[in-house]
C-alpha cells in the first residue's frame, strides 16, 4: 500500500494537539483563549457579532474576548469559570483541542479530568504577582498526570511596562519548581492576552524576547515521542463478527493501540490466557495496514482461533506488562462522598472492568506546598493521595510514567455508578 495510507509513527499525533489551560483567578485564561481564537481567525462571523453584542450589554468599552469561553450563564454571573470547557480550532498547520479548566483548589478534579489526555499544559502567571501557591499546584498536577510539555505564559506584561527583568524573575522562580518535580520540557513566553502581545503576533513592545509566540509554539512543538512506541499494548474493546457472506469467517478484535508499533506477522500473546499467536492482518474501514501505532483505532485478525473478549489485551510476546492484584496508586478523589477505606469499588482499566478493595492510604499530598501528610486516612473531594488496592483479578499494567493508558484506572462507586477517583499506577 502507499505511504500516504501507511504513516510512520508520530504522523497522526502531529496533526492534533490537546492542551489544557490552568491559572489562578483573574490570571486571564479566558481572555487568552479568546485572543488565540480571535487573532488566529478561528471565530465565525455570527460568533463575533454575538460577542460584540454581549460586550455592549455588559457595558464594556471594547470587545471582551473572555466571553468566547465563558459559555455558561452561571460563569458570567459569577465572573469565574466553573467547569471544564472543551474548545476546538485549527490552523493550516495543526488541529487543537483546548481543555479550559478552573484554577481554584476546589476544582482540582476538573483540572485532572481536563488534563488527563493533554500533550501540553498551558499555565498562566500574572506578571504582577509572580509564582503563587496555585502555580505550584498546577505544575504538580501536570507533573502527576504525566503531561510531557508545559508552557508557562507570563501574562499581563502590559501592566508591568513589558519589563524583561519581571519576566526573568518569574522564570527563575518557576525553574526551582520545575527541578523539584522533574518536569522535562518547560517553555516560557511573556504575553499580554488583552493587548495580543506574543499570543499570535510578535510583540513590538518586547523586542528583547526572541522566542516563538504562543501560537507558533502550539503549531510546532514536537509531540511525536509523547506516546509509548516501545511497549506493544492493545486492549481489546470489541469482537468483530460481520455476519455477512463476503466476511463469513472473519473474526477481528477492535480497539485502540495503547502502546508500541504492531506489524503484520508479529508474534503476540493474548492476556490473561497467555496464548501465543501471530497477527494475520491489521484492518481498518477501507483496507489493511502493515503496521499500527498509538493512537490508531484498528482491528487485528489472528492466525489462531483463540477465545478473546472485551477486556483482554494483546501484547508483545517478549515484552509483557506487569501483572498483579495488589497495586499502589496516586489517586485524585473526584467525589463529594469521602473515600471509604476498606470499601469495595469497581475499577476500569483500559477496556477491562474489575472489583477492588481500598486497603490503605499511605499519605496525602498538600497540593499547595507539595508536602506529604502521613497518618490522615480521610480522603475527600479534590484531595490527592497515595493508596494501595487489591483487585479480584490480576491487572495487566505498566507504570503510569511508562504508559498513560495502561497505567491509569478509574474508580467507580458500585452503588451510584459514578466515577469517584482517577488513579495513576506507581
Amino acid at each position: 500500500m502507499s505511504t500516504d495510507n501507511n504513516p510512520t509513527p508520530g504522523y497522526l499525533d502531529m496533526k492534533l494537539l490537546r492542551f489544557t489551560t490552568a491559572g489562578s483567578v483573574d490570571d486571564g485564561k479566558s481572555t487568552l483563549i479568546g485572543r488565540l481564537l480571535y487573532d488566529s481567525k478561528a471565530i465565525f462571523e455570527d460568533q463575533m457579532e454575538a460577542l460584540e453584542t454581549a460586550s455592549i450589554n455588559r457595558g464594556e468599552e471594547q470587545v471582551n474576548l473572555a466571553l468566547l469561553t465563558d459559555g455558561l450563564r452561571a460563569e458570567r454571573e459569577q465572573g469565574i469559570t466553573i467547569d471544564v470547557a472543551y474548545r476546538y480550532f485549527a490552523t493550516p498547520k495543526r488541529k487543537f483541542i483546548i481543555a479550559d479548566t478552573p484554577g481554584h483548589v476546589q476544582y482540582t478534579r476538573n483540572m485532572v479530568t481536563g488534563a488527563s489526555t493533554a500533550n501540553l499544559a498551558l499555565i498562566l502567571v500574572d506578571a504582577r504577582q509572580g509564582v503563587l501557591e496555585q502555580t505550584k499546584r498546577h505544575a504538580y498536577i501536570a507533573s502527576l498526570l504525566g503531561i510531557p510539555h508545559i508552557a508557562l505564559c507570563v501574562n499581563k506584561m502590559d501592566l508591568v511596562e513589558y519589563k524583561q527583568e519581571v519576566f526573568n524573575d518569574i522564570q527563575h522562580q518557576f525553574e526551582a519548581i520545575e527541578k523539584s518535580l522533574g518536569i522535562k520540557d518547560v517553555r516560557f513566553i511573556p504575553i499580554s492576552a488583552l493587548k495580543g502581545d506574543n499570543v499570535v503576533d510578535k510583540s513590538r513592545n518586547m523586542d528583547w524576547y526572541d522566542g516563538p509566540t504562543l501560537l507558533e509554539l502550539l503549531e510546532t512543538i514536537d509531540i511525536t515521542t509523547d506516546a509509548d512506541f516501545v511497549n506493544k499494548r492493545f486492549p481489546v474493546q470489541y469482537v468483530i463478527r460481520p455476519q455477512r457472506t463476503e466476511y463469513h469467517d472473519y473474526r477481528g478484535y477492535g480497539g485502540r493501540v495503547a502502546g508500541g508499533v504492531f506489524k503484520t506477522g508479529d508474534e503476540v500473546v493474548v492476556l490473561p490466557g497467555g496464548q501465543k499467536t501471530t497477527i494475520k492482518s491489521i484492518d481498518i474501514m477501507n483496507g489493511e495496514l502493515d503496521h499500527a501505532f498509538p493512537p490508531q483505532s484498528v482491528a487485528f485478525s489472528l492466525e489462531h482461533d483463540i477465545d478473546i473478549s472485551r477486556g483482554y489485551m494483546i501484547v508483545d510476546a517478549e515484552n509483557q506488562p506487569k501483572s498483579s492484584q495488589e497495586l499502589e496508586l496516586m489517586v485524585c478523589w473526584l467525589s463529594e462522598s469521602p473515600m471509604n477505606l476498606g470499601g469495595k469499588y469497581t475499577i476500569r482499566h483500559t477496556t477491562a472492568e474489575h472489583r477492588c478493595i481500598i486497603r490503605d492510604v499511605k499519605y496525602k499530598v498538600n497540593i499547595n506546598t507539595l508536602e506529604e501528610i502521613s497518618g490522615d486516612k480521610a480522603v475527600v473531594l479534590n484531595e490527592i493521595a497515595r493508596i494501595s488496592i487489591k483487585t479480584t483479578k490480576p491487572l495487566f499494567y505498566d507504570s503510569y510514567s511508562s504508559n498513560r493508558i495502561t497505567g491509569s484506572i478509574s474508580i467507580i462507586d458500585e452503588a451510584t455508578n459514578n466515577t469517584v477517583g482517577a488513579g495513576m499506577i506507581i
